[in-house]
């Protein structure tokens, strides 16, 4: 693995710790560091940190406190 994949990991705690959960990513950032967007892409999916998993929860915030606020009219 390369002196900047490494830094990058290290730089960005939940890559870094996703990576430690599924080590299978060494073997293939060691023979091609240019996959580090898909770990990354991956560890978004799975973390829900996603553009579309964020708007889901502000929809979802939203959605709570419109019915709180029914419930208190």
């Amino acid at each position: 693995m390369t002196l900047d994949t490494v830094h990058f990991l290290r730089s960005s705690p939940p890559l870094y710790h996703y990576l430690k959960y599924h080590s299978y990513w060494y073997k293939e950032l060691n023979r091609n560091p240019r996959l580090i967007k898909d770990l990354e892409r991956e560890m978004k999916k799975e973390y829900k940190l996603t553009m579309e998993d964020k708007i889901s929860k502000i929809n979802d915030k939203i959605s709570f406190i419109s019915s709180f606020l029914e419930v208190l009219k």
